[in-house]
């Protein structure tokens, strides 16, 4: 049956499963903060909104160690210690939640390309510091690296474009795809002189025959939507240029002034620019498919006002006369 609406949200308990307990940053009024505003915004009558769905360990490791994903399977039945050095602590059923977030981006994947859906966004997901071997920064792993290469097993689509607005830079995609030419990145990042993790300066750009394809765009302490107005159309070229064959999107809202962890002082307006013009550029070149993820974003305000800009752009970009 075709879809009703060219767009789908992911919404469930079992995403919001993913959270570190009430005192944490990444806690777990998260999903209901965007949840209800979604609802209250009417935006579910322009979207159809979808449950989440579990992969299997075998599509986790297709970008994770399988030893790596072991020891998440222990450490989730014992709920106690960290995964790394103490930003990421374990937490009763992680390993399951892991699976529901991989596996839900993996669906949102699936559906697009099989053209029942132009684009898709889930909340929880876009946990983008986790590397191959490790957590960090509040990810036990990582969706958008099993997004990239669930695109080449299981699609064979391997010129991907990967754009990251959250505040914090995206180091677990960006160097396990370093020496990666067909991994188009694209990241606009507090500068890590200022926040964790401390990576992606301009120069930072790829390794070997992957050089020139990776553009690190860091913003100074309190850089406002003007500043980023100005550096974006450097960023829409470099991603024409790339003729990318489909298109991930992290939309963390930590961007976003007021948020407690980190220092720029974006509204939701980035945000929605950065999708509807991306959507345009998927247009060009991949059949409009986009598939967004959260991120971080650690305010529940702005958390419920940017990802509902997130998801009006994503309805207005295929939907022209119902913009939101």
């Amino acid at each position: 049956m075709k879809a009703k609406n060219p767009c789908c949200v992911y919404l469930g308990d079992a995403l919001a499963r993913y959270a570190f307990g009430d005192n944490h940053p990444f806690g777990p009024l998260r999903h209901s903060a965007f949840s209800d505003a979604l609802y209250q915004k009417r935006l579910d009558q322009f979207v159809d909104v979808l449950t989440p769905v579990a992969t299997t360990q075998e599509i986790l490791e297709l970008f994770h160690e399988h030893d790596y994903i072991e020891k998440i399977k222990v450490m989730s039945k014992s709920g106690s210690g960290f995964l790394d050095l103490g930003d990421t602590p374990a937490f009763t059923g992680m390993y399951e939640a892991a699976l529901t977030i991989a596996g839900t981006v993996c669906n949102a994947i699936d559906r697009v390309l099989a053209d029942e859906y132009t684009s898709a966004f889930i909340p929880i997901a876009g946990l983008h510091h986790a590397q191959r071997h490790t957590a960090a920064g509040f990810c036990v792993i990582n969706d958008c690296g099993v997004a990239i290469e669930y695109l080449r097993h299981k699609h064979h689509v391997n010129r991907i474009a990967y754009i990251d607005i959250d505040a914090h830079h995206g180091d677990g995609v960006f160097y396990s795809f370093e020496n990666d030419p067909d991994l188009i990145f694209v990241d606009f990042h507090e500068d890590g002189q200022y926040l964790y993790p401390g990576t992606g300066g301009v120069s930072e750009t790829g390794k070997g025959d992957a050089r020139g394809t990776k553009l690190n765009i860091p913003m100074p302490p309190n850089a406002d939507d003007r500043l980023f107005m100005k550096s974006w159309p450097q960023a829409e070229e470099f991603l024409r240029s790339g003729n990318p064959e489909f298109i991930l999107v992290q939309c963390g809202a930590d961007s976003i002034y007021g948020d407690p962890i980190t220092h720029l002082a974006y509204t939701e307006n980035v945000h929605k620019h950065v999708i509807t013009n991306v959507c345009h550029i998927a247009g060009e070149c991949c059949g409009g498919r986009v598939v967004a993820m959260g991120g971080g974003g650690y305010n529940l305000d702005n958390i419920a006002k940017t990802w509902t800009a997130v998801v009006s752009a994503l309805i207005g970009a295929n939907k022209p006369g119902n913009v939101l």
